[in-house]
């Protein structure tokens, strides 16, 4: 990881957001029901609350649907690169959030011309990626997945298939084997990297992360294939090594646990809500309408971290002071009650943030991308297990304690045994 304190830019400002009111993102409460939280913040602050992230570091959460499609569409006034951030002498070696927003020579902290670059890159790669062929795959690998416990008549759906599935898909195209003790390891470090639980090392987990794709990167220099890593390499633009690692680091997390994620919630939703009930046995019309309304109402990504401001700008009614942090509050944009007055969120409406907006969106085709996987994992679940149902009540069901993804600790369900 980058060593902060070479990227230390003076003392905090005296009118960073660390002022009476800011709370702090994390508590029971908040990794529960964070919606009752973002109302509560939208009642006291506006559009833009004062937060206090791990080790009581003050930062800005941006909670407004127009307020955050505002800063992530001027990047001359909210930019990406994080050594801009007034708080870095204040930001210890071992802060869990190291692996967010400590400076790396990444596509996310790129911005200009350099940011249009990389990019570029990035998008030509997935651009190779065949839709039809990944549908295949996502399916030929579900059906891997699902045999390995279709006999039992009981799964837990997060290990043995939500994360499973999307993780063996990316790496597969990125050019490394889809199972294994080294694959597997690769996708424990990312997890503890971007969402650490108690007593993880996220900051050793990411150097971790690191060394893999080194070697990843190191093997298709030399033996080339029809994988996105070897079509970076080849790219005309020249990118070094250490670029490309950064990038599909990048690639790889953004495609990986956020899309199992979406995986999951979709399934929670299905099994869940009687809207669905009637029609999922009898077809897949309400799959995608699922799949949209998750991105809406529980979104993967709640929170982004972030954009740090150019200079003092205006936000919402707030002063913005020049190097201070705003945190995407992607879950709570989409929830505005600006843009839902009635709090009825229309499956049909794809205007959502989940895969933010700007020039730092995920770059296209990631999204087209990431709905052919949890589309084809959710459907083909549902065709081979057609009478699939919980196994406890839906109360029981509880989120994992993050203030940045949306997921299920585990999704216990039960089904009539399926003999291969």
């Amino acid at each position: 990881m980058t060593d902060t304190g070479s990227l230390a830019a003076g003392a905090a400002p005296a009118g960073c957001p660390a002022h009476t009111g800011a709370v702090r993102l994390a508590g029971l409460e908040y990794q529960q029901t964070p919606s009752q939280l973002y109302r509560a913040l939208r009642r006291e602050h506006g559009a833009v609350a004062p937060v206090l992230l791990d080790g009581d570091i003050p930062a800005w959460l941006v909670l407004g649907y127009s307020e955050l499609t505002y800063v992530t569409s001027h990047d001359e006034l909210f930019a990406r690169d994080s050594r801009r951030w007034n708080q870095w002498e204040n930001i210890p070696t071992d802060w869990p959030l190291l692996p967010f927003v400590g400076y790396q020579p990444s596509v996310l902290f790129t911005e200009g011309e350099e940011h249009q670059r990389r990019a570029g890159v990035i998008t030509q790669a997935l651009e190779g990626i065949d839709q039809f062929e990944l549908a295949r795959d996502c399916e030929q690998i579900a059906d891997r997945l699902i045999a390995s416990f279709a006999g039992s008549g009981e799964a837990e759906l997060m290990s043995a298939y939500a994360h499973a599935l999307p993780m063996r898909a990316v790496v597969q195209m990125c050019g490394m084997p889809h199972s294994g003790t080294d694959t597997q390891q690769l996708v424990d470090d990312l997890r503890e990297s971007l969402d650490a639980a108690e007593g993880d090392d996220p900051v050793a987990a990411y150097t971790r992360v690191g060394e893999r794709i080194h070697q990843l990167v190191k093997e298709k220099r030399e033996r080339p294939g029809p994988d996105i890593t070897s079509r970076m390499l080849l790219h005309p633009a020249g990118l070094s090594d250490d670029e490309i690692v950064q990038d599909l680091i990048s690639v790889i997390a953004a495609a990986q646990q956020p899309t199992a994620n979406w995986i999951c919630n979709t399934l929670r939703l299905l099994l869940t809500d009687e809207r669905f009930a009637l029609n999922v046995s009898g077809g897949r019309l309400s799959v995608g309408e699922a799949l949209n309304e998750v991105l809406w109402l529980d979104t993967p990504t709640q929170n982004f971290i972030g954009r740090w401001a150019v200079r003092d700008t205006q936000l919402g009614g707030r002063l913005i002071r020049a190097g201070d942090c705003l945190v995407l509050g992607l879950a709570a944009a989409n929830t505005d009650p600006q843009i839902w007055p009635d709090s009825h969120v229309g499956a049909e409406n794809a205007a959502h943030l989940s895969f933010s907006n700007g020039e730092h969106r995920c770059p296209y085709p990631a999204p087209l991308l990431a709905d052919v996987m949890a589309r084809t994992a959710v459907e083909t679940l549902l065709e081979r297990l057609p009478d699939l149902v919980l196994a406890v009540e839906p109360e029981q069901l509880t989120w994992r304690p993050s203030i940045w993804m949306r997921g299920l600790t585990s999704l216990p369900v039960r089904f009539t045994p399926v003999v291969q």
